[in-house]
């Protein structure tokens, strides 16, 4: 997963279609995985924990629906959106599909427009800040498009990392982020740095955080990592 980009894993068993869906969603500016059967998507499901995805309902051995509800029962990937593809525009399949735990669904034929602005309706709810959109939380408001921060209205000097970890906490308040979870989402899956790095930013983070006063919003959680408010 990108530390800034959104991740979209895009599940389609035609080439032709698949490259279509990629290529847009690259434009979009999403970082793209791509899978052509539900066995493939579900060992990138584990591997990425994507922001999103993009799923078509009539896939080889493991059908799509079955995809999605192994994706909606396990507690890592539970909240993760899923946008469903079907050329089944039967009510009861539609049903279906929103029982399964499908967050959205969308008919073939469909506009590759409707389809981008669907997805971003659902990042909308769950990656706000990579959209663009401002966030605020009691007295701070963190502004993702300008990168600026402030509380109680006076700016505060952030490095990038602390920036990144802010933004996590701020688009999910009260969520208990393990030292793991954190690594993932602020620095990367594709490098490695050790937990206690996380310890010596949250302790940047606090400090900017508090350059003005004020209570230090970021909570320790013994034995499970940190939490904003």
């Amino acid at each position: 997963m990108s530390a800034d980009k959104p991740t979209v894993l895009l599940v389609e068993d035609e080439a032709a279609q698949r490259e279509v869906l990629a290529y847009n969603l690259e434009a979009e500016g999403f970082v793209v995985a791509r899978a052509e059967n539900g066995e493939e998507a579900l060992l990138l499901v584990e591997e990425l924990v994507p922001d999103l995805v993009v799923l078509d309902w009539m896939l080889p051995n493991v059908s799509g629906i079955e995809v999605c509800r192994r994706i909606k029962s396990r507690a890592e990937t539970r909240n993760v959106p899923i946008i469903m593809l079907t050329a089944r525009s039967e009510e009861g399949d539609r049903v279906r599909g929103l029982e399964t735990g499908a967050d959205d669904y969308v008919v073939k034929p469909y506009s590759v427009a409707e389809l981008m602005a669907r997805v971003r309706t659902q990042l909308r709810r769950t990656r706000p800040a990579a959209l663009g959109q401002v966030l605020t939380f009691d007295d701070i408001l963190l502004d993702s498009e300008t990168h600026k921060v402030t509380r109680q209205e006076k700016p505060l000097k952030l490095g990038p990392t602390e920036f990144r970890l802010l933004t996590t906490f701020m688009e999910k308040p009260g969520r208990v982020w393990s030292r793991e979870a954190l690594l993932d989402r602020v620095w990367g899956r594709d490098i490695y740095v050790d937990t206690r790095t996380v310890d010596v930013h949250i302790g940047r983070l606090r400090k900017a955080l508090c350059q003005h006063g004020g209570d230090d919003p970021v909570r320790t959680v013994r034995g499970a990592g940190y939490a904003l408010g």
